[in-house]
């Protein structure tokens, strides 16, 4: 009997687990029965699949696909690459759904599903449901589906580059021998200017670094090739090329919300007025900066399904988290996709007129922690993170419960959610100067203590 796929790797917006413990072929085959069902109810016939570069992707991959097509929907195979470029195919090809195997940027022992149905997000309770029919095996039956390899790589990245203006530069790039590694190599080749490539070789036990650009110690290789060579800037990418990493020609780390500010400023000159949403990880000075610009700043929870969803629902043509997600809508197709991303800050920064050292410069100086991910276990963090809430609003505290609290006092602000990719709690606090940062964290210790938690 097919095994119901474990609770714990039923996450808010993906499944993910851990191969052997939490995730294994069987499970891959009865969430390719689960949703083949959901497209057919859904009047569907075809899906697109990937999968990553992981050592275990392509024997998940191959279950996955067996459970589809048992379940009698056609599949488009697209072979290995980003989740961007399955996303692509989803947006262009004649199909009613995709389904990407990847562990994103988890561990290497780690690997999941991403998934769309009909152009929108599979996520939240359309996760729950697919568990539902696979522990109970109340899939379609019938026919068996089709298989078609219709590799996609030169359509993506014909849609990438088309009209390119975004000057000439020098640039690394480090794939971090995630997924990404393919396309840029070939976007080296495409792209004007003078490119320096690093770990483009798709190896799924990620020998050099892990694959996680929200990470600096990720990112010590790419500071050191740009340092080196004198280069503009460098770009890295995670496991499955939807998250990207960026530093200046000095080496400096520009975070999520730093390069969502640096886009807003040709996105809004484009579309004026318009909304752009970041999560709740980003800083105040982001919010004030889209206004400034006569946008309209828009916080959303934290999540690339539920990020994908608040530009739909906005019309944001961008939007953007910390954690190096960035999403394009209008000019493209309102997914997130790191490739993209690097073309369009190539762009923005080439219409400035200067270099990321200067844009970083005029950036307002704020006192913050990175993204802090603090270990919870995976059954324990959002009681965790639920009782902490609870306990700020009985405080009294100024709390905005978007995404976990995000708490704003007179020093500043900080932030406490249960990670939905990790057996973590994310924490985040920026304030005016050092001392009131203190002071921020001094209140997340008060409260992590309460539960004999130590950041």
């Amino acid at each position: 009997m097919t095994q119901p796929i474990h609770p714990t790797a039923l996450r808010e917006y993906d499944i993910r687990g851990t191969v052997g413990q939490t995730l294994d072929e069987g499970a891959a085959y009865a969430i390719g029965r689960a949703f083949a069902t959901r497209v057919r109810r859904a009047g569907g016939a075809r899906v697109a699949v990937g999968y990553d570069g992981r050592l275990s992707s392509p024997a998940l991959e191959a279950a996955l696909v067996d459970g589809l097509t048992a379940s009698g929907v056609d599949v488009v195979r697209i072979g290995m690459g980003p989740t961007p470029m399955l996303y692509h195919a989803e947006a262009t090809l004649e199909v009613e759904a995709a389904i990407q195997v990847t562990g994103s940027h988890n561990p290497a022992q780690d690997n999941g599903f991403k998934m769309v149905l009909q152009h929108h997000p599979f996520y939240g309770e359309d996760i729950q449901d697919l568990a539902r029919i696979a522990a109970t095996q109340s899939w379609d039956q019938g026919r068996v589906g089709t298989v078609t390899d219709t590799p996609t790589i030169e359509a993506y990245l014909s849609r990438l580059t088309a009209g390119y203006a975004g000057g000439r530069f020098r640039i690394g790039w480090d794939a971090g021998n995630g997924a990404s590694g393919p396309v840029v190599e070939r976007l080296a080749r495409l792209l004007p200017g003078e490119h320096h490539l690093l770990f483009t070789d798709v190896d799924g036990s990620f020998p050099n670094h892990h694959p996680d650009p929200t990470e600096e110690a990720n990112l010590t290789h790419l500071k050191r090739l740009v340092i080196d060579k004198k280069l503009d800037f460098g770009f890295a990418f995670d496991g499955d090329g939807d998250r990207i990493g960026a530093v200046d020609g000095q080496g400096r780390v520009l975070w999520g919300d730093q390069l969502l500010a640096i886009l807003a400023v040709p996105t809004l000159a484009e579309h004026p007025g318009a909304p752009i949403v970041a999560d709740v990880k980003a800083s105040q000075t982001l919010f004030d900066r889209i206004a400034e610009l006569g946008g309209q700043p828009v916080m959303a929870p934290t999540g690339h399904s539920l990020m994908k969803v608040a530009m739909a629902r906005t019309g944001a043509p961008l939007g953007g988290e910390m954690s190096g997600h960035l999403f394009f809508a209008r000019d493209w197709y309102g997914f997130d996709d790191a490739h993209y991303a690097a073309i369009r800050l190539i762009r923005a920064i080439h219409l400035s007129g200067g270099s990321l050292d200067a844009l970083r410069d005029a950036m307002p100086v704020r006192v913050a922690t990175p993204e802090l991910r603090l270990p919870v276990e995976e059954a324990r963090k959002f009681a965790v993170a639920d009782a902490i809430v609870d306990a700020v609003v009985a405080e009294g505290a100024r709390v905005d419960r978007t995404d976990g609290a995000r708490v704003t006092t007179p020093d500043g602000w900080w932030l406490l959610r249960a990670s939905n990719t990790q057996a973590a709690l994310t924490i985040r606090a920026e304030a005016a100067d050092q001392a009131g940062l203190d002071r921020l964290l001094a209140t997340i210790d008060r409260h992590l203590a309460a539960h004999d938690l130590r950041r």
